[in-house]
């Protein structure tokens, strides 16, 4: 099944399963006068193709602003620009693996990506996660039967199940991945919209490590229809993207869009604007924990501390893909647990997004889950 886009969500459904930011907050003022700023130079070198790598000025800027938002030092060099994390993805895949071979994927993830696996032919073996993110005994089990090429972890606000990797377990995800020789692909994407307490360190300081690859998008802090991310990595796997045959026939991704971000970056309006986000989506959250807790109280799961999601373990004998059909005539939606599984488990999860409605319309949402849930 296809995700459903806000242009397409019926003006009669409130959709909880929107894993997108609405509209309302897309900085359309902030990137206009970037833009103006950048045509006013009257230098034309951002529509030519771009070097390989991402505009270096882009880089810089791009670098100073993660080593404020993350705590720790970011060097242009290792920055690789993208057109965003499914594209890097799909990169990836093409570069560092070929048809046949084994990858892992955490069971659940992100629901678009193993559908960019199955592009390259790769065989998936899904690794147990829980409320601290993934299982390492699962991952040392299935290394025993195994050689996976890379594994793909969302470490921080897990979508869909809001999870963070521990640091104990990030140490030792790094240390057998040396140990095997596999690659860790690290999608960060909610790294910086963290709403209680101190992130946990990202991948993206680990990557003096070859095995890390750390990615990262403007699509949940700025606006998705950008297009454009970056790959934070070490240098030998910085040289081999940028020789690319894609990058040699086509030159740098999305040099144009990178030119007026790098003014958004520059002025420090990106920053302010996370910081907006951050303050936007955090009653969100608090609200829909509160209103799970009162309303429907015979589910469980752990509320998340950044990102955007809920994971809802609804009882066993519910069925997540029949009770969205219901949903319908009570004009609600979301997303079933078996959506976001390589083996068709989580039957009776469903995620919820907090992200993309206001606290009434996220009240008002919940009540018509409540009143769907109240037959079964």
């Amino acid at each position: 099944m296809l995700p459903i886009t806000q242009s397409q969500i019926p003006s009669n459904i409130i959709d909880l399963g929107a894993g997108e930011p609405h509209q309302s907050v897309f900085p359309l003022e902030m990137i206009r006068r970037a833009a103006e700023e950048r045509f006013a130079q009257g230098d034309t070198s951002f529509l030519q193709y771009g070097i390989e790598q991402g505009d270096g000025y882009f880089r810089l800027a791009l670098a100073r602003f993660l080593t404020r938002g993350y705590g720790l030092p970011a060097n242009p060099e290792s920055i690789f620009v993208t057109a965003g994390i499914s594209s890097a993805l799909d990169l990836l895949c093409t570069l560092f693996t070929q048809s046949g071979d084994t990858i892992f994927v955490e069971e659940t993830t992100y629901f678009v990506a193993p559908r960019i696996f199955a592009d390259h032919h790769l065989n998936i073996i899904p690794i147990a996660i829980d409320e601290n993110g993934l299982i390492i005994e699962s991952l040392e089990e299935n290394l025993k039967r195994f050689k996976p090429k890379f594994i793909y972890t969302i470490p921080i606000h897990h979508n869909p199940t809001g999870s963070t990797l521990t640091k104990a377990r990030r140490t030792r995800l790094i240390e057998l991945s040396q140990g095997f020789d596999f690659l860790i692909l690290a999608d960060e994407v909610y790294q910086l919209l963290t709403y209680a307490g101190n992130p946990p360190t990202p991948f993206a300081a680990y990557i003096e490590n070859e095995h890390v690859i750390s990615l990262g998008s403007f699509s949940k802090i700025l606006a998705p229809g950008l297009r454009l991310g970056w790959i934070q990595a070490h240098a030998k796997i910085i040289k081999r993207l940028v020789t690319s045959g894609l990058l040699d026939s086509g030159g740098g991704m999305n040099p144009f869009t990178s030119a007026i971000i790098r003014g958004v970056i520059e002025s420090g309006d990106l920053e302010k604007h996370v910081n907006h986000l951050i303050e936007t989506y955090r009653p969100r959250l608090q609200i829909m924990n509160s209103l799970l807790r009162q309303h429907i109280p015979n589910i469980t799961y752990t509320p998340p501390q950044g990102g955007y999601f809920f994971w809802l373990h609804l009882p066993e004998h519910l069925n997540a893909i029949e009770l969205r059909q219901q949903a319908k005539s009570f004009h609600v939606d979301f997303r079933q647990g078996a959506l976001f599984s390589s083996t068709g488990a989580a039957q009776n999860c469903i995620r919820l997004c907090f992200a993309h409605y206001d606290e009434s319309h996220i009240e008002q949402g919940i009540l018509r889950l409540k009143a769907c849930l109240a037959g079964n």
